[in-house]
């Protein structure tokens, strides 16, 4: 089925297609300076989530054996 990554790596996507999508509608409608900053915040804001979802680590496994042991 689904990864639980591949559904956040999916997730984070949408939600920059969305806040981009509804910036530019709104921007076409008219906006303020003020509004035009938020905008800007929340394309920023969604293309940071999308970043770090897809270069976060994953968490090691423990093997139960030690380094110096190999």
């Amino acid at each position: 089925m689904f990864s639980s990554k591949e559904v956040a790596e999916w997730a984070s996507a949408i939600l920059v297609f969305a806040s981009g999508g509804m910036a530019g509608h709104y921007a076409s409608l008219g906006m303020t300076p003020v509004q035009w900053a938020g905008a800007a915040a929340a394309v920023l804001g969604s293309v940071t989530v999308a970043v770090a979802v897809r270069v976060w680590p994953a968490p090691a496994h423990c093997t139960g054996v030690m380094p110096s042991e190999a």
